[in-house]
């Protein structure tokens, strides 16, 4: 698929069964200079017809559809007009958070909340994030689709081979198409890994919920939202909560804490690849995956050159390089892989480690 041509206008598809949420939708993407809605659906045979019909830069659909819903839609334009798909939902229970990850598994490139109507505080930033959102899907040259079981999953031969620093924490910082990073990651990873994981990935606010019960349910590895306090121990994953900055102290416990934005988020992946650098030396790992900007990027190199093991995730199966980019820019990356190549590593890197669960 072509990148949208610069200077042109990047034209949208709106699919959602509410009238009142098509015309709130339309009148914010028409209303930016560089958005234009080309067709509206109101269901998901009528998102597959006009997809195929218009052949939109990107379509902007709710989960929740009558007849075919969003997943079954998005599976079935992948199918027939592959198209960058952003899920837009109004709901903040975590199943139904759950479903529209889901809808990525089948092709969708990110999920956000939809904007609230024009009369509320926070309308101008949603707003700011929904086009913010389709400019940046429209800068994705190919749909990525991670089929289950479509790549290699081995280590290239020799990497993370031989003796390193015995591991006590694994860092990971996520962005855009982080989730499906992340799935791909974990789901190659033993359960019984035997060290803890701590992971920050910008997200909505109110979508941690859903983004890891996702991925406990599809990964079949435990996955948790941090609380402050509590040990990190081996063989779980820790999502940071939204809205708090999330750190890992020397004796193995997790702090959050609300200091200001980094990079315009918080959680921040710098402030928890600092805390990993202070408090863990050189007995870390430091993942870097798919993203915008630049979040974490000078701190994997700081890991790095504390002597932890770092990764950033390749171009090829990044949604968006950007923060794996600017890390390879730094030459902060020791390995540059897929999220199932550095799990592999990583399963490497512990092997021989005599580090049992803990009960």
């Amino acid at each position: 698929m072509n990148i949208v041509a610069t200077g042109a206008k990047i034209r949208v598809l709106v699919v959602d069964d509410s009238p009142v949420a098509r015309e709130l939708l339309a009148h914010i993407l028409n209303g930016a200079p560089e958005t234009e809605v080309i067709g509206v659906a109101n269901d998901g045979e009528a998102a597959v017809r006009e997809a195929g019909r218009l052949r939109p830069d990107v379509i902007v659909m709710d989960i929740h559809l009558p007849g075919l819903d969003g997943f079954a839609a998005t599976r079935k334009i992948m199918e027939t007009w592959p198209t960058r798909i952003v899920m837009a939902t109004a709901t903040t229970d975590p199943k139904e958070v759950a479903a529209n990850f889901h809808a990525m598994e089948a092709g969708a490139l990110s999920v956000l909340a939809k904007p609230r109507g024009v009369g509320h505080p926070d309308f101008a930033a949603d707003a700011e994030e929904l086009v913010r959102t389709v400019r940046l899907m429209s800068e994705v040259p190919v749909v990525k689709r991670w089929p289950r079981g479509g790549r290699a999953s081995h280590a290239p031969a020799g990497v993370g081979a031989g003796a390193v620093n015995a591991l006590r924490i694994v860092a990971i910082g996520a962005s855009t198409g982080g989730p499906i990073a992340l799935q791909r990651l974990l789901s190659e990873l033993p359960k019984d890994f035997p060290v803890p994981i701590v992971i920050v990935q910008h997200i909505s606010d109110s979508f941690v919920d859903g983004l890891t019960e996702w991925l406990a349910d599809t990964t079949g590895y435990r996955v948790r939202i941090a609380a402050g306090g509590e040990p990190a121990r081996p063989g779980v994953a820790y999502v940071a909560p939204s809205g708090r900055h999330m750190q890992v102290q020397a004796n193995g416990t997790i702090a959050l804490v609300d200091g200001p934005k980094e990079h315009g988020v918080r959680p921040s992946v710098s402030v928890l690849f600092r805390s990993v650098v202070a408090s863990f030396g050189a007995a870390h790992a430091g993942v870097l995956l798919t993203g915008m900007g630049r979040d974490g990027a000078c701190e994997l190199k700081a890991m790095r050159e504390a002597g932890g093991i770092t990764f950033a995730q390749d171009r090829e199966s990044s949604v968006v390089f950007g923060m794996p980019g600017e890390a390879v820019t730094l030459d902060a990356a020791r390995y540059v892989l897929s999220p199932e190549q550095i799990a592999a590593v990583l399963v490497n890197l512990v092997a021989g480690q005599e580090m049992p669960l803990r009960k």
